[in-house]
């Protein structure tokens, strides 16, 4: 290993969190370089880190969001291939570095127009993910599903896509054109989102046990899925839903005051947490 011979590199910025990931999947080196203590030690971001997430096309194609995971846990090799459940424990352990323990959230109080504040413990938040279990299967009557956790990739994609089909949703309800022409288009636009479903989907599915084998060829899985019945694909699409949750930040839990609950607020409701480039870094 070549010396920093550079007199100024005591003043370089050092890690100051070590986070564990939740899922424990037991990532390729390629993808994680993990240390023998499973905690990857997270730096603040740099000036740069924090001009990429305020950059459009660097956030929209997930380029600006990889390259500061990257930046700040440099033990992360390849940050499109981090799972799903780890998202949120490593955005908060770049956030607790950057700017300390405590993050402010705003929030409208149910059925007013009132907005509140709150502050989040983070490292507490953390504490919450670590906690939880994290379930990679689930039955629905004679199969079980082994569930492949969608990676920041499969993510991206389908946040892009999704927004490129709300544009062109939103150019068809102003566009001068004929209405067999807009008809055509939605169509088109309906087709190429009920294909990425179909491929998340698929792409979600590791393996089906049937009770006397186990079946892994995608192919067969593609095709049961194509051939099973709408109410049996509807509680696979929610299992996964559900699945797909962990590893996130819980909702918080509230509790109206006297003068809300007049106002008709729930005496008790929850604020969801997302953590986002949005919302989380700026």
């Amino acid at each position: 290993m070549v010396e920093n011979s550079n007199p100024l590199n005591k003043y370089f910025r050092q890690p100051s969190v070590y986070i564990k990931l939740p899922s424990d999947l037991g990532y390729s080196k390629d993808v994680i370089d993990m240390t023998s203590t499973t905690e990857l030690p997270v730096s603040p971001m740099t000036a740069m880190d924090e001009i990429k997430f305020k950059t459009p096309d660097a956030l929209m194609n997930g380029q600006g969001v990889v390259d500061v995971i990257q930046s700040c846990i440099p033990n992360i090799k390849n940050a499109w291939e981090i799972v799903s459940y780890d998202l949120d424990t490593v955005f908060i352990g770049i956030r607790i570095a950057t700017y300390g323990e405590t993050m402010d959230i705003t929030y409208t109080v149910p059925n007013t127009t009132e907005q509140k504040t709150y502050t989040i413990n983070l490292p507490a938040f953390m504490e919450q993910i670590n906690s939880q279990k994290i379930d990679h299967s689930f039955k629905i009557k004679d199969l079980t599903f082994h569930i492949r956790p969608l990676t920041y990739r499969d993510m991206n994609l389908v946040s892009l896509e999704t927004f490129q089909q709300q544009k062109i949703y939103a150019s068809l309800r102003n566009a001068d054109i004929k209405d067999e022409e807009k008809v055509k288009t939605f169509d088109e636009s309906f087709k190429k989102m009920t294909e990425l479903t179909e491929e998340i989907l698929l792409k979600n599915v590791k393996r089906i046990d049937t009770g006397k084998e186990s079946v892994t060829d995608q192919s067969h899985i593609a095709e049961f899925l194509k051939n099973a019945d709408a109410a049996l694909v509807k509680q696979i699409q929610e299992n996964l839903q559900k699945l797909r949750a962990q590893g996130s930040a819980p909702n918080i839990k509230m509790k109206a005051t006297e003068e809300e609950i007049k106002k008709g607020v729930p005496a008790n409701y929850e604020v969801p947490v997302t953590f986002d480039t949005a919302n989380f870094f700026v």
